[in-house]
């Protein structure tokens, strides 16, 4: 009878811990899935914390501060869409292109700083 115990207790937190497993994993998809739908968004971030940052300053940051390894086609792709809307501006310093911020890329971040309890508030009714 005592063996029997054991096999239940252990079976109980066996799928409890298989759970808790799930329920990570889950949040990390859903991290990495933020992270890829606001790449511009972060990228202006670091952009306003920083004076220039280039592709290599990108894909170092996301790595350091995310844990993930963005491929630099990814990270030169999106740099050269905001780029062409006008939200960074990239000039070549010692054989490497580097970005700031333009007046319309600050005012954008600076804006979305402001609106995040709107955006949260969004999110929430989105998932209700």
């Amino acid at each position: 009878m005592q063996d029997l115990d054991f096999t239940i207790k252990f079976e109980a937190t066996r799928g409890k811990s298989k759970r808790n497993n799930l329920l990570k994993q889950n949040i990390k998809e859903i991290h990495q899935r933020i992270i890829n739908s606001f790449l511009d968004v972060i990228i202006m971030g670091e952009l306003l914390q920083n004076d220039s940052l280039s592709g290599y300053d990108v894909i170092r940051i996301f790595y350091k501060k995310f844990g993930i390894l963005l491929s630099p086609g990814t990270i030169y792709s999106v740099l050269y869409s905001m780029e062409r809307n006008g939200l960074i501006e990239g000039k070549e310093n010692s054989h490497k292109r580097v970005y700031n911020l333009t007046e319309i890329g600050e005012k954008t971040i600076k804006n979305m700083l402001n609106s995040i309890e709107e955006i949260q508030k969004f999110i929430r009714f989105a998932l209700s």
